[in-house]
Formats: C-alpha cells, sequence, structure tokens
C-alpha cells in the first residue's frame, strides 16, 4: 500500500494545508473536539454497563424480601428452614446488611455481616473468609473493609477504626483489621464486612431476624417455580431475581442513555454541518488553485489525489487526536462533570474509577462516521471542479 502512495502529491497535500493555516487548524479542532465528546460518552456508557453487568454476576439467583404495608421489613430466620424444604432448593442463606450513611464524608456505607460458621453466600465473600481470619475478627472486635472505604476513613482521620453510632445513639467501636481489592469496583469501593453479631448491634436488629433471604438452586432454570412456591407459602415475602436485577439496572441505564442520545445527536448534527459546508460549495480560493493546476497540465486523477491525501491527514490526525484525548479523560482524569450524567450528580458513595474498556466496534463506529464522510465531502466537490476546463474554474 506504500508503495502505492505518490509521495510528490502527498507533499503537495501537507503544503497546502499549511498554506491555508487558518481553516485547516479551525477545522482540525472542531473535528477533534466532536470526536473526543462522541468517543467520551461511548467509553463512559461502555465501562459502567460493563461495570453492572459484571457486578449483577455475583449477586444471588434469589433474594427474598419481606414487605409490609409497602414497606421492607426484616424477615424472620425461622423461615430458612421450610425453605429449604422445596424441592430445588440448594441453599438458603439469612443475611444481615445495610446501608451505614457516614456524615462527615456525605457518603454511604454498605455493611454486610459475616460469619465464620456460616457459608457465604458468594464466591467472593467465600474466598476472603479463606484469606482473613473470621472467627479472630469476631474476637477482638474487627472488619474488612474495601479500598474506597479505608480512602474514605483515612482523609476523616480513620486510620486503625471506625466508631460506629447505634440507634440506641451508643459508640460502637471496630478495628480496621484489613482490607480487600476487588475487580469490581462498585464492590470494593463502598463495603464493609463486619461480624454478624456486631451487624445486629450496628442496625439494631433482633438476633432472630434478618434483613432478607438469598436462595441458591441447582438448575436455574427451576427459578421461576421455585420463586412460585415459595411467595405461595409466604404471600408477604417479594423475589427477585437476577433477571428482574438485569431488567431493573437495563432500564436506568437507558433512562440514562437518553441524555447521552442528546449529546450524541447533537454532536452529529455539528458535525454534519461542517460536512454540508465542506461539501456544498469550494471557496474561491480552492477554485482557484485547481483551475491553475489544470493550466499547469495536472490530470484530474492527480488532483483527486492530492485532495484525497489532504482530506485523509486532516480527519484521521483529527480522530486519533480526539480518540486519544477522550481515553486520557476518561480513564486517567476519570470524566469529570460528564460522567455525571450516567452516574448523577447526587453521589452517595465514594467515587469509584471507571474500569478500562473500549469496545472495538465503537471504535470502528467512530471511524467510519467521521473519516470517509469527511473525506467524500472533500473529493465530491474538487472531483466537480476538477472535470471542468481550467478557464471554466477559474471563472
Amino acid at each position: 500500500m506504500l508503495a502505492n502512495i505518490n509521495v510528490l502529491l502527498l507533499d503537495y497535500a501537507l503544503g497546502s494545508l499549511k498554506r491555508q493555516g487558518g481553516k485547516s487548524l479551525f477545522i482540525f479542532l472542531v473535528l477533534c473536539l466532536l470526536i473526543f465528546l462522541l468517543a467520551s460518552v461511548l467509553m463512559i456508557a461502555d465501562a459502567i454497563k460493563v461495570e453492572l453487568n459484571t457486578t449483577l454476576k455475583t449477586l444471588p439467583q434469589i433474594t427474598l424480601q419481606r414487605f409490609v404495608a409497602g414497606k421492607q421489613t426484616n424477615v424472620s430466620v425461622e423461615r430458612v428452614d421450610t425453605i429449604l424444604a422445596f424441592n430445588g432448593v440448594e441453599r438458603a442463606i439469612p443475611r444481615v446488611w445495610g446501608y451505614y450513611y457516614f456524615k462527615p464524608a456525605g457518603v454511604n456505607f454498605s455493611i454486610v455481616g459475616i460469619d465464620a460458621y456460616e457459608e457465604p453466600y458468594k464466591k467472593r465473600l467465600s474466598e476472603l473468609t479463606q484469606t482473613f481470619d473470621l472467627s479472630t475478627l469476631e474476637k477482638e472486635g474487627g472488619m474488612i473493609v474495601g479500598e474506597g472505604v479505608q480512602n474514605v476513613l483515612r482523609e476523616n482521620y480513620y486510620s486503625d477504626f471506625f466508631n460506629f453510632i447505634t440507634p440506641k445513639g451508643e459508640r460502637y467501636p471496630l478495628k480496621i483489621a484489613g482490607v480487600f481489592h476487588s475487580d469490581i469496583a462498585l464492590e470494593s469501593n463502598d463495603l464493609m464486612l463486619v461480624p454478624k453479631q456486631a451487624a445486629y448491634t450496628i442496625f439494631g436488629i433482633p438476633p432472630e431476624e434478618a434483613t432478607d433471604i438469598v436462595v441458591h438452586v441447582s438448575n436455574p432454570v427451576e427459578i421461576p417455580t421455585i420463586v412460585q412456591k415459595i411467595t405461595e407459602r409466604y404471600p408477604d415475602l417479594r423475589a427477585i431475581t437476577q433477571d428482574d436485577l438485569r431488567i431493573s439496572y437495563q432500564n436506568i441505564f437507558d433512562y440514562k442513555s437518553g441524555f447521552f442520545l442528546s449529546l450524541f445527536i447533537v454532536c452529529v448534527f455539528a458535525f454534519f454541518i461542517v460536512i454540508y459546508d465542506k461539501a456544498s460549495a469550494l471557496s474561491s480560493e480552492e477554485r482557484r488553485e485547481i483551475g491553475i493546476l489544470k493550466a499547469l497540465g495536472w490530470r484530474m486523477s492527480d488532483i483527486v489525489h492530492a485532495k484525497f491525501y489532504e482530506s485523509f491527514v486532516m480527519a484521521f490526525s483529527a480522530f486519533i487526536t480526539g480518540f486519544c484525548a477522550a481515553l486520557f479523560f476518561v480513564y486517567v482524569l476519570q470524566a469529570p462533570l460528564l460522567r455525571s450524567v450516567f452516574i448523577g450528580y447526587s453521589e452517595l458513595k465514594p467515587p469509584f474509577r471507571l474500569p478500562f474498556s473500549v469496545d472495538v466496534k465503537m471504535i470502528v463506529l467512530l471511524f467510519f462516521l467521521s473519516v470517509p464522510v469527511y473525506i467524500a465531502a472533500t473529493l465530491i466537490p474538487s472531483w466537480k471542479a476538477a472535470s471542468l476546463d481550467a478557464d471554466e474554474v477559474m471563472r
């Protein structure tokens, strides 16, 4: 391919861009800005979607919550034995968990109670129980926190322990016995793992009750049947499956995507205004240049080739610059302001880092939406002008 490039025509095209320095710079900056905005929004959307889908895979197959008067309330632990008796139910585990609002930082921590003698409800917690000695945590009054929690606590001068305030207004200190890291930012960002007895005290929940019950089944196909049996036995229980959560996440994401769609349409509209202006007619200076080249003996194919090199250098360099700027903006600077389109301004959780995720299809879409379109918008009027006689072009 490199052998087919006419170096002299390429040199002429680069010189033409330099001669039209102001105009070339303006078009280059506009193309860079549009590609930067489109790429940034697509990257943010893709990163958050990947994070949500990854988180969803770690959630329980069935979560049972008790509702009274339309409000979620605690469920009796005694119901676990009855649920385990249903055919197809592999495990039923009562959970004690909730959110703890830390006013000085204005964030919510997720607190999950764990027991050394109870099987964890998901694989990640099982891995943590093998890493840390939970029985020692219970004896010494310790807890395990995620990296995001540790950062927030350190900023508020809690490096070795943290004082919880119980519903009775009493202080309940727990040592920070360990810090864990997870590939899922939403999981490790705000999570506190405390002994189950400590969770009962922090939330003021009676020992015979639990926040909810998670159910694992041996055959996922039987989930709807098992849900029906459980809800018929306990009408006050609401069953939430992974499919329900997937639909809920998708609805939230689609709602947020409306803002993205608005921004996308504005950017594309602005881009095609530039393209329309470029394709509608050549400037008098460009027509004069083509006429002079025709008078000097240039063939139409030479002029088209030179304009192709000129437009390709402009569009491709703008694409690379805009895309690299978007990578830096999203994954290094973490997309300040723009990420709020999807996450929202009122963040109650500690801020988390967007995971690196670049979709090849997105890169291809951006490329074909910008580079070939701009090249075509440049070549068509140039080809029309080059097909005329020299004196007719310059008139």
